[in-house]
């Protein structure tokens, strides 16, 4: 297992979506591990542990809430700080994603100019 402190791992399936994720986390400095479905993240996430994980809920061959737990089964994805991000925002979504093992959760449209900032409050909260 190799550890990447300097790298996050973005899973989203749109492509727009996941392009300005990399742009704003790139701009802060960090290396980004992009996928756009769920099982190819999982099998990289079984061999590596970046500095955190944000995750969309739905993805064409999973959910997010199907990814959490097969990541916390990693021995090394115990603590990996993993933020669900979904467009589809409900009430009560924040307990039922945290519940399901997310150390955070944000709502889409994010807002660009705080993004990165937010999601490493996150994982620092994590740790």
């Amino acid at each position: 297992m190799e550890y990447l402190p300097n790298t996050m791992c973005v899973i989203e399936d749109n492509l727009s979506i996941r392009k300005l994720y990399v742009i704003l986390i790139k701009k802060a400095g960090f290396d980004v591990k992009e996928f756009e479905e769920g099982i190819a993240a999982l099998e990289w996430l079984s061999h590596n542990s970046p500095k955190l994980v944000v995750c969309d809920d739905k993805l064409p061959d999973t959910s997010g809430l199907e990814i959490i737990p097969k990541i916390r089964a990693f021995a090394h994805g115990k603590k990996m700080p993993v933020i669900a991000v979904t467009g589809f925002a409900q009430d009560g979504d924040k307990e039922r994603y945290l519940t399901a093992g997310f150390n955070g959760y944000l709502s889409k449209p994010i807002t660009t100019s705080s993004f990165v900032e937010q999601i490493i409050e996150i994982a620092n909260a994590a740790q």
